[in-house]
């Protein structure tokens, strides 16, 4: 399975590629989707789909994994409809790709990557190095988190085959 996980931004959107068989991971690629906050609103959302678009163009994914909006205290009201208008343009690439998307929450990551959902993202990032071999950090916090999303959407997948299996074995 592979999977693009996205941590949505409009000044930065981390992006990381993860292949998964088995117990084994590997990342094909992660970094950002950077765009200076002076430049225009549509500018930047078409960085962001553009790059998700030719992502999805080389790699393939069978999913892309989407880190949930959430509501948080934050000084401008005006950053959850960014984080909506971010989100917006990466689930428009996948859609028009045919792939199928999952919101994944930052607490889910936390406790699938590193079994805690209260986990520091120091603790996270030393995971998602040790689960993906990684020669060193991520390329940045957003790349990480996208990595982890990816990470977490495909251990999921996993468990819920298991479970679907073992409930499968019950009923026989």
């Amino acid at each position: 399975m592979i999977v693009l996980g996205v941590d949505p931004g409009t000044v930065a959107t981390g992006y990381g590629v993860v292949a998964g068989e088995g117990n084994r991971f590997h990342c094909l690629t992660a970094g950002d989707i950077r765009s200076s906050a002076r430049n225009p609103m549509e500018m930047r959302l078409l960085a962001i789909f553009d790059c998700i678009e030719s992502l999805i163009a080389e790699f393939h994914p069978d999913a892309v994994a989407v880190e949930t909006a959430f509501i948080s205290k934050t000084k401008s009201p005006q950053t959850p409809i960014k984080l909506g208008q971010a989100r917006g343009v990466i689930l428009l690439a996948a859609a028009r790709a045919g792939l199928p998307v999952v919101d994944v929450n930052p607490v889910t990551v936390k406790q699938t990557v590193a079994g805690n959902g209260a986990a520091p993202k120091e603790q996270v990032i030393y995971m998602i190095k040790r689960l993906l071999n990684l020669p060193g950090d991520p390329p940045s916090e957003h790349a990480a988190d996208a990595l982890g999303i990816a990470l977490c959407h495909i251990q999921r997948g996993r468990y819920e085959a298991l479970a679907a299996g073992a409930t499968q074995g019950r009923r026989r």
